[in-house]
């Protein structure tokens, strides 16, 4: 099943690689030693986080992905 979170990627000096975040999902993020590979570990991470909160009974929030986005870039834009 594709997964419809956001995801960021940047890279971390100090790590020397690459971290992956799901904003949507608390804790949810990965590292890996190129673009790729971050992204491809963040996409277990999501799948481990969801399974895992459906174990628990937790509430899984409704990916926003887009309107997230717009919403960073309208933040960005006005220096927040």
């Amino acid at each position: 099943m594709p997964h419809k979170y956001a995801i960021e990627i940047f890279y971390s000096g100090e790590d020397e690689g690459f971290i992956a975040v799901d904003p949507e999902l608390a804790g949810c993020s990965a590292f890996g030693e190129t673009e790729e590979e971050a992204l491809s570990e963040v996409k277990v991470a999501i799948g481990l986080w969801l399974d895992t909160a459906r174990e628990e009974e937790r509430e899984i929030p409704e990916p926003s992905g887009r309107e997230q986005l717009r919403a960073r870039a309208l933040r960005a834009s006005h220096g927040k």
